[in-house]
């Protein structure tokens, strides 16, 4: 990693171009890290995303689910970046960059950089499976969110209308396919609503008739947890009513009958598709440097492989030098946050003339949560299970949520819903119609 000594000052503005110019792509959880810890150096920066906010992705199935709404876990970036004066947002989309000419093409023109990081995270992996991309739902991000939430009451209001002609129990049928932790997370948070929320809502429905079904090609949940932590998992959702299916992979989903590779189909509206993501690349950069699950290859100092002044952060990056992860570090927001620090502190110490260490990553472990007071969490080595784990499952994501205001949102809505057994936000505010289905509500 090279960069030219540059004398250090102690406050720099955007507008000075005489200062070298780092383009940043995605202002997720590596992207807003990097930018916050180069604030007030000697760089002019640019963050760009399609969208003007961040997004807190580890708590969408919250929105989806109606436990909390979208202002919650999202935090607009120009008020963090407002802050420094040597820092400015873009919100456009990235297209293609031209790695020669120092250059990228975006829905709003071209810049010039002199240096590139890529933080433009992940997406879902249907794994080529065209049918399922087509007809199953996806939760990645808030208008996904929102469209579940709306979808969930929908087939509600739709199996009201079907009551008593048998028509009502596919409508009722939810699916979630992916045993990490977005799938378990999702399929306790949907088997609460039948618990709480249908009878209270929806009394003229048979509550019963609602089935939750978790499908994971694994022989167990949350395989990045030990099997202890598996199995409490399995058990919380049992105890839910969560029909569990192991060692069992989807092959097909036409948008009404979900077939399994055991032969079983399961008749059905609503797929939840929660089994993979793979990395979001951007055009131009050479297909050698894409590795495992279509993320950039780096070095230990997270640059790209082939390149000098291209680095990836989060989940685009694949870095292959740590042993414990030779396939790169976990797709989650802890190694993104690291790295995104981590880069920023390799550009401030070169500026100084200091010089710089490889990226090493700590894991402090993994969490899920299943429902009220069911959870699993390994943190620093050890293992919790249920009450405890369920109180701090809550507390690090509160801390971890971008804004006081969003904290304090967070809190009061689960609080409600803790007293109260109900989630308050089911307002259909924006009908989900499936693709190529009549549009009758």
């Amino acid at each position: 990693m090279r960069l030219e000594f540059i004398p250090y000052f102690m406050h720099f503005l955007y507008n000075d171009e005489s200062l070298p110019h780092i383009i940043v792509v995605g202002g997720g959880f590596a992207g807003l890290e990097f930018v916050k810890a180069i604030r007030h150096k000697p760089y002019r920066v640019t963050l760009f995303d399609t969208n003007n906010y961040h997004t807190f992705q580890p708590m969408l199935y919250q929105v989806a689910s109606g436990g909390i709404g979208p202002d919650g876990i999202a935090y607009p970036l120009r008020k963090i970046i407002s802050k420094f004066p040597n820092i400015a947002f873009r919100m456009a989309e990235v297209i293609e960059v031209f790695p020669i000419e120092n250059r990228i093409h975006t829905s709003i023109g071209d810049f010039r950089y002199d240096h590139l990081v890529i933080a433009s995270g992940a997406q879902t992996n249907f794994f080529g499976n065209n049918q399922l991309q087509q007809h199953t739902m996806q939760l990645k991000s808030i208008p996904d969110a929102l469209d579940l939430r709306s979808n969930l009451l929908q087939e509600f209001e739709k199996a009201i209308t079907l009551r008593g002609t048998g028509k009502e129990i596919p409508v009722l049928n939810f699916v979630v396919v992916g045993g990490g932790p977005t799938g378990v997370e999702t399929s306790g948070a949907l088997a609460e609503i039948k618990k709480n929320i249908l009878p209270a809502d929806y009394n003229e429905l048979n509550a019963s008739l609602m089935q939750v079904h978790l499908v994971e090609s694994s022989s167990r949940l949350l395989v990045a947890m030990s099997e202890k932590s598996s199995e409490a998992a399995l058990r919380a959702l049992l105890q839910l009513g969560v029909q569990v299916r192991l060692n069992t992979a989807v092959t097909g989903f036409d948008g009404e009958k979900l077939t399994l590779s055991t032969g079983e189909t399961l008749n059905t509206e609503t797929v939840i598709w929660a089994a993979g993501v793979k990395g979001k690349v951007l055009k131009g950069i050479a297909e050698k440097a894409i590795g495992h699950s279509n993320r950039y290859i780096t070095n230990g100092f997270l640059q790209i492989e082939g390149y000098s002044n291209i680095y990836a952060l989060g989940d685009i990056a694949c870095m292959k030098s740590d042993p414990k992860f030779p396939h790169g570090h976990p797709m989650v927001c802890t190694p993104a946050i690291q790295q995104g620090k981590y880069l920023a502190g390799n550009f401030n110490k070169l500026v100084k003339g200091k010089a710089v260490k490889p990226f090493h990553y700590f894991h402090p472990g993994s969490m899920a949560t299943v429902g009220r007071h069911k959870a699993v969490m390994e943190i620093f080595g050890f293992r919790f299970k249920g009450l405890i784990a369920w109180f701090g499952w809550m507390f690090l994501h509160l801390m971890w949520l971008v804004g006081f205001r969003n904290r304090v949102i967070v809190f009061v809505n689960w609080m409600w819903n803790y007293l109260t057994y109900q989630r308050a936000i089911r307002l259909i505010t924006r009908p989900y119609f499936k693709k190529g289905a009549a549009k009758n509500i």
